[in-house]
């Protein structure tokens, strides 16, 4: 291959082009894909804790309404209606922590590859910045 200063031949040039293109998008295929699987890893566990949420929701209800209702009746003498609000709206509050901390990781923002865009727009900046810089080397020639 010719030095830096030495100038090459157009088939030198273009066996550069397309071995260094192929690196380029070999390299950027392997970089999506690691960021997609990383991507897709976050959703799974935010669909674990959505499916953990509400798994536990429906038994906490009944179990705590029922033991609370039992409890504040006996304890305190409330009324029954006053001792399943409270205790159902306070299971209800935690479900609703865990549902939304579940749906906040499933935003599709966090599923796209963010790294692998914006290393194709350094490349494509640094592409342009090459091709306006050989351009400006002929015409000063």
């Amino acid at each position: 291959m010719a030095g830096p200063n030495t100038p090459r031949s157009v088939p030198e040039i273009i066996s550069d082009l397309f071995g260094q293109l192929s690196t380029l998008v070999r390299k950027e295929t392997q970089l999506a894909r690691a960021e997609v699987s990383e991507n897709v890893a976050t959703v799974g566990r935010g669909l674990g804790l959505i499916i953990g949420g509400a798994v536990l929701l429906i038994p906490a209800i009944v179990i705590l309404l029922q033991a609370g209702v039992a409890a504040l009746i006996s304890t305190y003498g409330w009324a029954p209606y006053w001792s399943a609000l409270l205790v159902g709206g306070v299971v209800l509050i935690l479900g609703l922590i865990l549902l939304s901390v579940g749906m906040g990781r499933l935003r599709v923002a966090n599923l796209l590859p963010n790294r692998t865009v914006r290393q194709l727009q350094r490349d494509a900046s640094v592409a342009k910045q090459q091709v306006s810089g050989d351009h400006e080397q002929r015409t000063a020639a």
